[in-house]
């Protein structure tokens, strides 16, 4: 028996091709400003290849990124002062702000279906990808409960041509994983102490 096919992989300097693929519904990996990430477009047929290729159970939701402050809309129906306080000081970059989200994206992404976490990372490829295509729900290229892939070769190698159709090379990405904060809440709280202190937070939020 063969092996089975493995992604292709892109340069960064084309985004075409990969604004193609995503627009058709495919999963594609990506580098960011954190780890390797598996994106899809926000639509159920794509946001299920996510989950699939990953293996992620539904009952997690999937992160979305944007490009722009001006996407948070498309994702979130409402986005409370202690959100655009953090935000403002910490966006683009490794902050997942959670929020309630639109009921459309809450039955997409999983979870709780009312609630979505949101990050503006600060990786140029990424945010040209999302105002290209629209805010993409990415996660963590790997298998679920596995060691995240920190390159394009380790991401190819790992999955089939099927689960995801190609990955952009964007050197090495071994940034420390995003913090996530829940301001869905009256209080804002810490789902995941990360690149940020939950400190330097509290901080800002002035809890």
């Amino acid at each position: 028996m063969s092996a089975a096919a493995r992604p292709s992989v892109l340069p960064a300097d084309d985004l075409d091709p990969v604004v193609d693929l995503l627009a058709a519904g495919a999963v594609v990996g990506l580098p960011t400003d954190t780890v390797y990430g598996l994106a899809g477009r926000l639509d159920r047929d794509a946001v299920d290849r996510v989950f699939s290729a990953k293996g992620r159970p539904p009952g997690l939701a999937l992160p979305v990124l944007i490009g722009a402050r001006e996407q948070i809309g498309l994702v979130a129906s409402s986005f409370p002062a202690s959100a655009e306080a953090i935000s403002s000081r910490w966006w683009p970059g490794p902050l997942t702000i959670v929020v309630t989200a639109r009921r459309s994206i809450g039955r997409l992404v999983g979870g709780d279906g009312r609630t979505v976490g949101i990050r503006w990372p600060g990786h140029p490829l990424v945010e040209q990808l999302c105002l290209a295509v629209g805010p993409l729900a990415v996660t963590s290229a790997n298998r679920h409960g596995e060691p995240p892939c920190t390159s394009a070769a380790q991401v190819s190698g790992l999955f089939t041509v099927d689960e995801v159709a190609a990955v952009v090379d964007g050197g090495d990405c071994d940034g420390e994983p995003s913090s996530v904060v829940d301001c869905a809440r009256r209080r804002p709280t810490c789902v995941r102490d990360g690149a940020i202190s939950w400190s330097e937070i509290e901080a800002v939020l002035g809890l």
